[in-house]
């Protein structure tokens, strides 16, 4: 029969194999360094900001444009806008899409690049 003691040291010695087998929590895969945005500590993306206008490049090619209008961000492709941003909300055609601190999840990046990244990357102009 094993003592309390032992009983203890048993749970104890548990609880830290199960912790040391338990996933880390994943941070964004993301990163922004100045004008980089980095992956693994690799450069995937280069930012140009100007006034409040953000452009998003990948190999010298520019992916797209966060252009500030009034109070509102439109990130465009092509000259076309795909999304808005305003008060750190996202919205597509008018409609609510997601926030900046859900883009902030995957870009550890300021709030309206984040939004910008995660926008290119929902309408798969990135990666």
């Amino acid at each position: 029969m094993l003592r309390a003691h032992h009983m203890r040291k048993l749970l104890i010695a548990s609880a830290l194999v199960l912790a040391s087998t338990a996933p880390a929590l994943a941070g964004p895969d993301y990163v922004c360094k100045g004008d980089r945005v980095e992956k693994g500590g690799s450069t995937q993306f280069t930012l140009r900001r100007s006034g409040g206008n953000i452009t998003v490049e990948k190999g010298g090619s520019t992916k797209g444009v966060a252009v500030q209008r009034g109070s509102k961000l439109h990130v465009e492709v092509g000259g076309s806008t795909k999304a808005t941003i305003e008060n750190g909300k996202i919205e597509k055609g008018g409609s609510s899409w997601a926030t900046a601190s859900d883009a902030q999840r995957q870009f550890d990046c300021d709030g309206n690049v984040a939004a910008t990244l995660w926008v290119l990357f929902q309408i798969g102009v990135l990666p």
